[in-house]
C-alpha cells in the first residue's frame, strides 16, 4: 500500500514501521504525526479509508477516547484561567450533582476516574447517548459505585458527560462549541466534537478488531456477570456500541467527550503540541505539571486491569506480564501523558522530550490499551530519540 506524506530522515524508524503495518500486521489505513520542538516532521497516511477509497491527507476518523484528553484539556483551560477550581466540590458548579451522597464529590474526582460513575444502574432508551440533558441529569441523580476518591475504575462512557457538564456551567457553552472556540480553532486542529455534516465524505468507517482468541477480563465479566459494573456500563448506553452505530450520522454530530471525537493523527498531535512546549499557548509551566501528575493508579475497579491516570490523561502502563488478552497498555516515557482510543488510536505529548505524538486507523485491535501497530510507531519515535526502554516499559532519555 503507497504511504504519502514527509518524515524527517531522523524519523525513518517511525517510517519503516508504518509502512511495516501497512504491508503485514493487518494495518487497513492509518495515519502518524510526530511533533518535535513545535515542528511537525513526520506526517503520513497511508492504506485504504474504505473500500475504493484510499487513506488522503485529509482523511479523518473516529478516535474513541483520544476524545477523553480533548475534554480534559477543556476542563484545564478554565482552571488555568481561574474559573475552575479543580479541588472544588462539583455541586459548586452543578449543584443537581450532589444526590445520593455525591455532594463531596471533587472536580478531580471526574478527571482521575475515581467519581464512581462509570455506568448507570437502569436501562437508557435509545438514542440517550445523544442527548446531552438526559445523560447529565440521570448521572446527577445516580447513586455512586463506590465512595469518590477512594478508588478508581475507567469511565469509559460517562467521562465526557460528568466533565463536559462542568465545562457547559461554568462557560455557558456545549463542550464541543467551547473545544472549538477555546481550542481547536486557535491551534488551527481539524479535530471536532460533534462534526459537521460538511465534513461526513472525509470520514473513514470503523473496522471492528478481529475476534480475540481470548477476550479481555473486562468482557468476560461484562458477558458472565450481569449485573457487574462492565455488564451495566455495556447494557445500559442507548444503543452507542451497536455495531456500526458510532459510524452513523447522530453518533459523528452528538457532541460526546467520551468516545466522539473525529480527527486524524496531525490533529492528535497539534492538540498536544502546546502541552510539549510546556504549556504555550494553553497553560503555564506550573498548571502544566499539576495537571500531568500521576493521581490514581493501580487496580481498575472497571477496566479489570492496572491502570494509571493523571487528571483526565493516561500514563505510561506496561501490561505485558498479564495474559496476552489483558496485555495491551501503553508505553511511553515517566514524563509523558495523553490518552488512548479503543482499537489503538493515541495522542500524547512529552513535555521533557518536547514532543506530540498522534496515531489513528480505521481498523481496530482487539484489547484495551494502544494496538501493537501503534506502540511499534511510539516506540521507534522514542528510538529515535535516542531513548531506550528499560523495566516497566518506561521509555529513559539519553542520560537518565
Amino acid at each position: 500500500m503507497t504511504v504519502q506524506g514527509t518524515c524527517d530522515p531522523r524519523f525513518s524508524q517511525v517510517a519503516e514501521e508504518f509502512e511495516a503495518n501497512l504491508a503485514g500486521r493487518g494495518e487497513v489505513g492509518a495515519s502518524v504525526c510526530v511533533i518535535l520542538d513545535g515542528e511537525v516532521l513526520v506526517d503520513l497516511w497511508g492504506g485504504q479509508a474504505a473500500p475504493g477509497r484510499p487513506w488522503e491527507r485529509d482523511t479523518i476518523g473516529h478516535v474513541w477516547s483520544c476524545t477523553k484528553g480533548a475534554t480534559a484539556i477543556c476542563a484545564h483551560v478554565l482552571a488555568a484561567r481561574g474559573e475552575l477550581d479543580l479541588d472544588a466540590p462539583v455541586v459548586r458548579y452543578w449543584p443537581e450533582y450532589g444526590a445520593h451522597g455525591k455532594g463531596g464529590t471533587l472536580v478531580r474526582h471526574l478527571l482521575s476516574h475515581q467519581a464512581g460513575l462509570p455506568a448507570l444502574r437502569e436501562p437508557l432508551p435509545p438514542g440517550a447517548f445523544y442527548d446531552w440533558k438526559l445523560m447529565a441529569d440521570r448521572l446527577a441523580g445516580e447513586e455512586p459505585f463506590w465512595e469518590p476518591g477512594t478508588r478508581h475504575g475507567y469511565h469509559a462512557l460517562t467521562f465526557g458527560y460528568l466533565v463536559g457538564e462542568v465545562v457547559r456551567r461554568i462557560s455557558g457553552r456545549s463542550l464541543g462549541t467551547f473545544f472549538r472556540e477555546e481550542v481547536a480553532e486557535p491551534l488551527g486542529l481539524e479535530f471536532w466534537l460533534g462534526l459537521p455534516e460538511e465534513q461526513e465524505g472525509r470520514v473513514a468507517p470503523t473496522i471492528p478488531a478481529d475476534p480475540p482468541e481470548a477476550p479481555p477480563a473486562f468482557y468476560v465479566k461484562a458477558f458472565t456477570d450481569p449485573a457487574s459494573i462492565p455488564a451495566l456500563l455495556l447494557a445500559h448506553e442507548g444503543g452507542y456500541m451497536a455495531l456500526g452505530e458510532s459510524d452513523s450520522r447522530a453518533a459523528h454530530a452528538a457532541e460526546s467527550g467520551a468516545v466522539g471525537g473525529i480527527t486524524n493523527a496531525r490533529g492528535l498531535a497539534g492538540l498536544y503540541r502546546p502541552l510539549s512546549l510546556g504549556g504555550g499557548e494553553l497553560f503555564t509551566p506550573e498548571h502544566l505539571a499539576a495537571m500531568s501528575l500521576t493521581t490514581s493508579a493501580g487496580a481498575d475497579a472497571v477496566l479489570l486491569v492496572p491502570t494509571r491516570w493523571a487528571l483526565g490523561f493516561t500514563r505510561s502502563m506496561d501490561n505485558r506480564y498479564l495474559p496476552p488478552a489483558d496485555s495491551e497498555g501503553v508505553l511511553m516515557s515517566g514524563t509523558a501523558f495523553g490518552h488512548a482510543g479503543m482499537g489503538g488510536s493515541v495522542g500524547f505529548c512529552d513535555p521533557a522530550a518536547r514532543l506530540a505524538f498522534g496515531y489513528t486507523m480505521n481498523k481496530q485491535g482487539p484489547g484495551l490499551g494502544v494496538n501493537p501497530r501503534g506502540q511499534a510507531l511510539v516506540d521507534a519515535t522514542y528510538r529515535a530519540l535516542g531513548y531506550q526502554q528499560v523495566y516497566g516499559g518506561i521509555w529513559l532519555a539519553p542520560g537518565d
